[in-house]
């Protein structure tokens, strides 16, 4: 008969409490902490303030406890406490005069710390008077404030012990006060085999695949795990079956889940919706299979990367089985775009005020979403007549068929050369391409870049002239393209623009880039230079020299050359 059996109903302790660590030897999946630990305590290298964080229900108010039992044992500081000495009993019974529990989700105020403060200068029975100290992010600034100097230089017959599960929440000058042990979650199979040892001593029956849910479930937590077995037992009366666990957690069959997202990666709408009505009826809720499937695409995408991400403890060989083979069936890309759906769906099924409804339309758009190829599968169809299609069986789809995108006998074949357009097609869930014809420019392309900017004069794109012949530097030029350097800021779009212009009135691909080389002088810096050396030319002319000298302080203020374009000056004045 088993403590629980033999107690009265009132006097029943559940599992967590029953079961709670006596030594630092119960302690499991913690053992880089308690092997610190126990060499700080047997070397007597002991810190005035320990600092325990972790995720709730992995032990961190236990081992405060424990701590208090090594420190102040009558046989210590021990690593191995008694636990019969008057000492270690009062601890464990949270009676202990000299070891002081608090709750800090309770006793924010500085008020309260107040009251430690006064009293840690009074020792007391015990060999250190420890302070515990439970979610101590939850104090208030002042409170940190009014602790400070007591933590830094506290007595030395006071430890204090901070456990938290927030530990970024703690301020700075508390952490560099304190030493610090992180508690890790407890691994998988180190759960699975807690939890059977402790069936076994309750006499209860527990199929192992009960026990891989529930130390799935608790992530982590001894103690959620330790609940959730408890209830488990209570539930079957002594025998636990997978099964029971399932619905007493609201979960899908896992082997059911991979058989839902295949058919909806297979574009199988019908059977997907079918199956997922199953599950639901069963109790499964809608945002739980969603976030069973997320757990399965992670775990699919894994197997695909990572060789022994097959061998989890919480998968069976079956599921590892056709895991693996919709892993080969796979490809990356319908993986990620599969995982970006139910992430995003997730959360409109959290939000909807009905969730069935939403999580069946995220299994439609998932569904059809199978069918359209990867952006890989519809650039290599550019300029093909041919639609773009996804991977054939084995190669990304697991085999889904979809149909060619019938051409209509009235459109009309454009040239594999036209600029290729995305055309969604209604019912057939694959992304077509249609082309777009290329517009007939008239103008020839200029011969050099002179011509190009008189060119934009003449069509009337001011802006775009001005910025060419003022602001940028050419470093290359023929028809069809154009680098040039940036001397001054430039509209964002003034590439863009030019070429689309260039496009349409030389009917040809025009290539702008911008460069980093220096260039030529911009084309204001040349027709400047050139006008003052029209200028000086003037000035040296004897019919300018005659007129300065006749009218003193008269000035040359302008040059004008009037020859006509190609016609060569024949030695007059200008």
């Amino acid at each position: 008969m088993t403590e629980a059996s033999t107690s009265s109903p009132g006097g029943y302790r559940v599992l967590a409490r029953k079961y709670r660590p006596a030594a630092f030897a119960e302690l499991i999946g913690q053992d880089a902490m308690v092997k610190t630990l126990a060499n700080a305590i047997e070397t007597g290298r002991l810190a005035h303030a320990f600092l325990l964080t972790g995720v709730r229900g992995v032990g961190k108010t236990t081992t405060a406890r424990l701590i208090a039992k090594a420190l102040n044992c009558d046989s210590g500081p021990t690593v191995t406490p008694c636990g019969e000495c008057g000492e270690c009993q009062a601890i464990a019974e949270s009676r202990h005069v000299d070891v002081l529990e608090m709750d800090a989700a309770s006793r924010t105020g500085v008020d309260d710390i107040r009251e430690i403060i006064d009293s840690v200068r009074y020792s007391g029975d015990a060999r250190f008077k420890i302070y515990i100290i439970d979610e101590v992010h939850m104090l208030s600034k002042n409170a940190f404030n009014a602790l400070l100097k007591t933590l830094e230089e506290p007595p030395d017959h006071v430890k204090f012990i901070f456990a938290t599960t927030e530990v970024r929440k703690l301020p700075v000058t508390v952490l560099s006060r304190c030493q610090r042990f992180d508690l890790r979650r407890v691994e998988a199979d180190v759960l699975i085999a807690h939890f059977k040892a402790i069936a076994e001593k309750e006499e209860a029956k527990v199929e192992d695949g009960a026990l891989a849910l529930i130390a799935r479930a608790a992530e982590g937590s001894v103690r959620d795990g330790l609940s959730l077995l408890d209830q488990a037992i209570a539930h079957g009366a002594g025998e636990v079956s997978e099964k029971q666990v399932r619905a007493m957690l609201g979960l899908a069959d896992r082997a059911r889940v991979l058989d839902l997202l295949k058919a909806v990666l297979a574009g199988e709408v019908a059977t997907a919706l079918d199956e997922f009505k199953a599950q639901y009826d069963l109790g499964a809720d809608p945002g739980t299979v969603l976030k069973d499937m997320l757990e399965a695409v992670h775990w699919l995408t894994r197997l695909k990367v990572v060789a022994d991400a097959g061998s989890d403890a919480l998968v069976s060989e079956a599921e590892r089985k056709q895991g693996t083979e919709m892993a080969e069936a796979l490809a990356m890309a319908h993986l990620t775009r599969a995982w970006q759906l139910l992430m995003k769906g997730l959360g409109e099924v959290r939000a909807a005020p009905a969730p069935l409804a939403a999580a069946e339309m995220v299994l439609i758009r998932l569904a059809y979403a199978a069918g359209l190829p990867t952006p890989a599968e519809a650039l290599s169809s550019l300029g093909s007549d041919e639609p773009a299609k996804p991977a054939a069986k084995g190669n990304g789809n697991l085999g889904v068929e979809t149909a060619p995108v019938p051409r209509s006998e009235s459109a009309p074949e454009q040239p594999a050369s036209d600029q290729p357009v995305a055309e969604a097609h209604s019912g057939s869930g694959v992304l077509a391409l249609k082309t777009e014809p290329r517009p007939t420019g008239t103008d020839p392309a200029p011969a050099d870049f002179r011509g190009l900017v008189a060119l934009f004069n003449d069509k009337r794109e001011g802006i775009i002239a001005a910025n060419l012949h003022d602001n940028v530097r050419l470093v290359q030029y023929r028809p069809g393209f154009l680098a040039f350097n940036p001397v001054r800021r430039i509209p964002v779009d003034l590439a863009s623009r030019a070429m689309q212009c260039l496009r349409d009135w030389t009917g040809q691909d025009w290539q702008i880039v911008i460069a980093s080389d220096d260039g030529e002088a911009t084309l204001q810096e040349e027709d400047e230079a050139a006008k003052r050396a029209l200028k000086q030319r003037a000035l040296e002319t004897p019919l300018v020299q005659q007129a300065l000298e006749a009218f003193p302080g008269a000035e040359l203020v302008d040059v004008e050359d009037r020859l006509a374009p190609g016609e060569e000056e024949k030695g007059t004045d200008p």
